[in-house]
């Protein structure tokens, strides 16, 4: 999978990471925390804060006991609720730790380290769009939705 980036959905101004197949037309997107969307959005900017953040600091843990990020997986999905398992090499062999897949995909986009659905997960929850165009389509109407206001749909003074 490709980390796409992190989107706010409208109305509920929900953040999302959106996930994309890597050779096909599926997304995956995964409805996460404001912080975690942070986290990821800004490890993508390549963004250094002043101070370590939270996954800054795992992984330097991480790397300092050793190891090093070798992938993540969204490995389940359970009553809408998405599961990941992050994989660490250590120099005792493969760790698989549960973890949510927002943190997993800010560890991720931090060290490198890919992405992945499991197919069942991305059979249940992904979503198509075949052609850029029609993607295309959905951004600006998410653009849009983001500058409208009530009083673009007023008629006249103090109708709704």
């Amino acid at each position: 999978m490709t980390v796409v980036g992190v989107r706010v959905e409208l109305p509920s101004n929900t953040p999302i990471v959106l996930l994309r197949e890597q050779d096909g037309p599926r997304y995956l997107p995964i409805w996460i925390g404001a912080a975690e969307a942070t986290a990821i959005a800004t490890a993508m900017e390549n963004v250094e804060p002043p101070r370590p953040q939270t996954h800054d600091l795992m992984v330097m843990a991480i790397e300092e006991l050793g190891a090093r990020m070798a992938r993540v997986v969204v490995s389940e999905m359970r009553d809408s609720v998405f599961y990941a398992d992050l994989v660490l090499d250590t120099p005792n062999g493969e760790i698989h730790l549960s973890a949510r897949p927002s943190d997993s995909i800010a560890l991720a986009v931090r060290t490198g380290a890919p992405v992945y659905a499991d197919p069942a997960v991305l059979a249940e929850a992904g979503i198509e769009i075949e052609d850029e165009s029609e993607e295309q389509q959905i951004q600006r109407f998410r653009e849009f939705l983001e500058d409208v206001t009530v009083e673009d749909f007023l008629r006249e003074e103090g109708d709704i």
